[in-house]
Formats: C-alpha cells, structure tokens, sequence
C-alpha cells in the first residue's frame, strides 16, 4: 500500500497524480487538518508530526511513504529517512531536478510556506547541482489556509496570489517552481500573474513520476504493493468546507474519515 501525508488537503493533489500514473495501486492517505498549517511551525514541531504521521501510516499497513508535504519535506526528510527501513519519497527533489532540465535562462523561482523558504532547501539543492542558477523565493504563508478554506476562485485570493508573486516577477525568472503541495488547486491564478512564459513546476507530479520509477525500476516492492483498487482517506480534523475542497481535488467524492488526535501521538 502507498502511504501519503501531508499538512492538510494539499497533499490530495499528490494522491491524485499517483492514481493518474498507476491506476489500481492501494492508497492510504492522512491530511492533518487539526494542526495545518505546517509553514508557521519550528522544525522541531514539524518533524515530531511527520514521525506520527508515519506512524500512523505504517500502521494501517504502508508499505512505501510519500511525504506529500513540502514542509515536512524541508525540515524532516533526514530523520524520516534515518528511522524507517522502507522507501521514502520527498517532494523537493524531483522538482529541483525538473527545474534544471528545462529552465533555460537558469533564473528560477519557488514559491512556499514560510518554513520551506526560511530552510533554504531548494536553493541549496539547486546550487549543489548547478552553481551558475540564479534562485528567487518568496514565502506565501496565506496560500494553505486559502485552500483548506475552498477560496480557490474569490478576488481575495488573486490580489494575495499576486502580491506574492511581483517579487519574483520583476526578477524575470523562467521557471517557477510551486514548493507546496497545496499550491496546484491555484495554478491558473499563479500562471496569470507570473506570465504564461513562465514554466510552472508542479511538484505534486513531480513527486508521482518519482514514485511510479521507482516502482517499476523495483519489481521486489512492486509484488508486495496492493493493487485492488482501494484508497482510505484519513484527517485529524473534519468539516463540511474539507469534503467540498477534497472533492474538488480528486474530481470525485470521498469518504473522509476522522482520526483522534490520540492516535495520531504515537
């Protein structure tokens, strides 16, 4: 079974591209709506969640984990990585690498939650890969909430979207990479205000298309993934506006079932 977690929703978007690209395999995901979001948290905070998020994954039968956060995915992915002996996926590599590849002025953009941009973790990643890129970001700490709370399409959100936006646009960068998982239910807005010539990286399908190599390159974890067709849909938190943006995301109602936060504090 894949297991996937994120911050809150966002992560949907995750989920949503992995069943895009391997259609029939088990899914299991948990979106901590109680405690998103993670951006305005200390690292140390962060990663105690991602341990229990994995946890809580590991014990309703993962057997692979997709740390379908981007802030989870800045602080914690060594400690993740270091206490459970199964694969791991983060968001941020595949992303970065996308990036390089097809920027051609190597003047690149991300955009993120406060925690992610204070990391520094793409840019480090960037630069250790190509030191001649020029790296802009810009933290976007509204954006999560906006999207937990359905504002995909008010006026508010666009003036936000833009406001974050103009400073990276006036660094005329080529390739803007969308460092939160949330941030692709936006994408439309974020394209109109960055210009349509700029490359969006979404790292949502960056992460599903690592996933999906990795599973075909390894046949042994291939055999011991289900593949009847079944996803479950945890949350820490529940309400009416989180099964109408879910829906939104997956195209498709869902059954959300609520997890206590005792059994996410293992």
């Amino acid at each position: 079974m894949i297991g996937i977690f994120d911050s809150g929703l966002g992560g949907l978007t995750v989920v949503r591209a992995i069943m895009d690209r391997l259609p029939g395999y088990d899914i299991i995901y948990f979106g901590d709506t109680a405690r998103t979001p993670y951006g305005s948290k200390s690292p140390e905070t962060v990663t105690r969640y991602a341990r229990q998020n994995t946890d809580f994954l590991l014990n309703k039968g993962a057997n692979i984990i997709v740390m379908a956060c981007n802030t989870a995915s800045s602080v914690a992915t060594e400690t993740i990585i270091n206490s459970y002996d199964i694969p791991i996926f983060e968001v941020i590599t595949p992303a970065v690498k996308l990036s390089l590849k097809t920027s051609k002025k190597l003047h690149i953009g991300i955009i993120g939650t406060r925690a992610t941009i204070t990391s520094g973790i793409y840019e480090k990643k960037i630069k250790k890969i190509n030191p001649d890129a020029r790296v802009y970001s810009a933290a976007c700490p509204l954006l999560v909430p906006l999207v937990e709370e359905g504002w995909l399409k008010k006026p508010e959100t666009r003036m936000i979207v833009k406001k974050y936006i103009h400073p990276l646009k006036v660094r005329q960068i080529d390739t803007l990479i969308l460092g939160c998982t949330h941030y692709p239910l936006l994408k439309n807005i974020i394209q109109q205000k960055i210009g349509k010539k700029v490359n969006i990286i979404d790292s949502s399908i960056t992460a599903a298309e690592s996933v999906k190599d990795f599973i075909a390159k390894n046949p042994d974890i291939d055999k011991i993934l289900d593949k009847k067709g079944e996803s479950r849909f945890f949350v820490s938190d529940i309400t009416k506006q989180f099964e109408k943006t879910a829906k939104v995301i997956l195209n498709q109602k869902i059954l959300l079932e609520h997890v206590s936060m005792s059994t996410t504090h293992r």
